[in-house]
């Protein structure tokens, strides 16, 4: 057997070659056509989603605005409902903590013998001082002056004045005395 090429140009087998060849190409265009459609799909999807999330963001500006606004109307509404049951919360701590018997302690060491006290009355105002109101009645404007003068002494008493005052059918002084009182422990 012979195993010599005797033809002046080799034989090579080129239909396989061609054959790979043509099915790579065929891939490749196959995969380039796909990848083409897919970048369409995505730019697509893309403009989309841009579209979308530009909306979504103005609608959600849109909502930050009314939720702000409508933080500021409750924020409003709320101080003032706030402020309004803070002040009724001291001035009911201010009453419970308020000392009837500090409070008749030191008016009976200021108080002159003919001074009577017939009505006394504390109240707490807006701002938290403690005012007291009382009607006392004395057989002169002195003695009522000089009851006065011994509550402004003490260190729980200030601004302490008579109101108004008039005299009675038994011929005593009735006066309303009011004053500023520093529940002091």
């Amino acid at each position: 057997m012979l195993r010599t090429n005797l033809s002046t140009r080799p034989f090579y087998n080129e239909r396989g070659v061609h054959a790979l060849l043509t099915v790579a190409a065929v891939i490749v265009v196959a995969l380039t056509i796909f990848n083409l459609t897919q970048i369409g799909l995505l730019y697509s999807r893309q403009s989309q989603l841009n579209r979308q999330a530009q909306a979504d963001e103005t609608r959600a500006q849109d909502l930050r605005a009314r939720a702000s606004r409508t933080r500021q109307l409750i924020n409003t509404k709320q101080n003032a409902e706030m402020s309004e049951a803070a002040r009724e919360a001291n001035v009911i701590i201010g009453q419970r903590l308020f000392s009837w018997t500090d409070l008749l302690n030191g008016l009976a060491t200021t108080l002159p013998d003919d001074v009577r006290i017939t009505s006394l009355r504390p109240r707490v105002e807006r701002d938290g001082s403690m005012v007291v109101q009382m009607t006392v009645t004395g057989r002169s404007v002195e003695d009522i002056d000089l009851f006065i003068s011994n509550l402004e002494a003490t260190p729980r008493f200030s601004e302490v004045f008579a109101r108004e005052d008039d005299t009675s059918e038994e011929g005593l002084i009735q006066a309303i005395v009011q004053g500023q009182y520093a529940d002091i422990p």
